[in-house]
């Protein structure tokens, strides 16, 4: 009797389902990869990531997904630690017209660091900054990610260049048309002339339009104000610390009102921190979605220039002489300093250093970010992030947690956590892999062995040329600038 046609068909597919199976075609397939789920703070050994495009299409076990899917390219991880690519949220350039190719070639330091988006803070170089984040976007240019928030908005004669300057509601109002004509991923909103009363309309409008909105908070308010008006993010870890001083209402009352000047509202905001203080201020900032950026890198280079000078630090290869020379104004304030201002300049980085578990224990999202660019001293693209989450860990947060920062909080803060911040099916192939745990050591994500960007390979030997072509830039622009 004869066997029935779909007996014999079910009988070879048990018995050879691997031969008829048609596998999938990706571009890229990571084999032997332990991947590192951050949200979790857990490692997944024995994995394979399939990659077609810019996008991750599979994650799974090795064994399984090398059955399932064939790959033109294939990387063989060797257990090492793949990891979300990594966000550097508080980024400038800047300097002028004239060095708009040095900050074009920190783009590539960032890549050859892990990192693979960046947020402008804004500087002098707004619509500079515009242009190159369509163009990385359409792939004309190498570089990260790069949201930006265009140019900042602020009074009338600021401090700083690169400014919309508004001097009324009608000035915010015209300022804010501009930002959405320029499509900014985010509002930037700062305190050198702008007034306080300006300063809460600017952030209320812009998240009336919909808008994300940073900045600097006038010291004629509370960062209570800033928070109630709608600010979404807060830069620099000095704003949550003076959230914890039980006199900051009346301060800001007397600075307002000219009772005090600058240096005493300053003098009075660094005393008197209270943990209730702060604690019932950073649950607010946790209801109302406040992330906070410490950049506290940056703070501990000024903090420390004289005991820690940086003049032959190895780095300073890949900045440009006209970046460098922007440090220049920082560097001499502090060297003019008094051996009581040292000191104290070292106690008021440890009391602010000190808020940042407090953050955390609180539910604060943290983003990492550096502050670097130009005017910041010694504060580096690239490496910055390194040392910035190596600060994280020192003052109190566990290396899972300093990771989250720099993968899973910034993606959250654009509402975009369901395309970045994970090495999952449907995220984007933005990727680090590692030589060392993270997990274990937040030192390992200085080891990188290969980063993966928008689905594009870039291998040891690929970073390093990046890191050289850096270098000789710089050597031929310093050897121009020589007399």
């Amino acid at each position: 009797m004869k066997t029935p046609l779909p007996l014999v068909l079910s009988g070879l597919l048990a018995l050879a389902p691997s031969a008829l199976a048609v596998r999938a075609e990706a571009d890229l397939l990571i084999r032997h990869a332990t991947v590192v789920d951050v949200a979790h703070g857990r490692l997944l050994p024995g994995q394979a990531v399939a990659i077609r495009g810019d996008d991750i299409v599979a994650v799974g076990d090795d064994t399984l997904l090398a059955r399932q899917w064939r790959a033109g390219t294939a990387i063989d991880a060797g257990n090492r630690y793949l990891i979300p690519g990594l966000w550097d949220m508080h980024v400038h350039f800047g300097g002028g017209p004239a060095l708009v190719e040095e900050n074009k070639a920190l783009l590539p330091l960032y890549v050859a660091h892990g990192i693979t988006t960046v947020r402008d803070a804004s500087g002098d170089l707004p619509e500079q900054v515009l242009s190159w984040r369509g163009q990385i976007a359409d792939g004309q240019l190498l570089g990260p990610q790069l949201f930006t928030s265009g140019a900042k908005i602020e009074g009338i004669a600021p401090v700083w260049k690169g400014t919309l300057e508004v001097g009324d509601e009608a000035g915010v109002d015209a300022a804010l048309d501009r930002e959405q004509r320029d499509r900014v991923d985010f509002v930037k909103i700062t305190d050198s002339t702008l007034k306080p009363e300006l300063f809460l309309y600017a952030v209320a409008e812009a998240s009336r339009r919909g808008l994300r909105t940073s900045g600097h908070i006038p010291m004629a308010l509370t960062v209570g104000q800033a928070v109630d008006a709608g600010i979404r993010s807060i830069e620099h870890l000095d704003y949550a610390f003076q959230a914890g001083i039980p006199d900051e209402a009346e301060i800001a009352a007397d600075f307002a009102a000219g009772r005090i000047d600058r240096a005493e509202a300053g003098r009075r905001l660094h005393q008197g921190f209270d943990r209730d203080t702060a604690m019932r201020a950073y649950h607010r900032f946790a209801e109302r979605g406040v992330s906070v950026t410490p950049t506290l890198d940056g703070s501990r280079i000024l903090s420390f220039l004289d005991s820690e000078p940086h003049d032959d630090d190895a780095y300073l290869a890949y900045i440009g002489p006209g970046l460098r020379k922007t440090y220049e104004w920082r560097v001499e304030r502090a060297a003019k300093a008094t051996p009581e201002q040292v000191q104290a300049r070292h106690e008021r980085y440890a009391q602010i250093a000190a808020v940042l578990p407090l953050l955390q224990e609180a539910g604060v999202p943290i983003m990492a970010g550096t502050d670097a660019g130009f005017l910041n001293a010694y504060n580096y693209p690239g490496i910055g992030l390194h040392n910035e989450l190596s600060l994280y860990v020192r003052e109190g947060l566990t290396p899972a947690q300093a990771l989250v920062a720099a993968t899973r909080t910034g993606p959250a803060w654009f509402g975009r956590l369901e395309r970045y911040g994970a090495v999952e099916a449907g995220k984007a192939a933005d990727l680090v892999l590692l030589e060392r745990n993270p997990l274990q050591d937040i030192g390992a994500t200085r080891t990188i062995d290969t980063v993966v960007m928008r689905g594009k390979v870039y291998d040891r030997a690929a970073l390093d040329a990046l890191l050289a072509e850096v270098r000789a830039k710089v050597a031929a622009w310093n050897a121009d600038a020589a007399p």
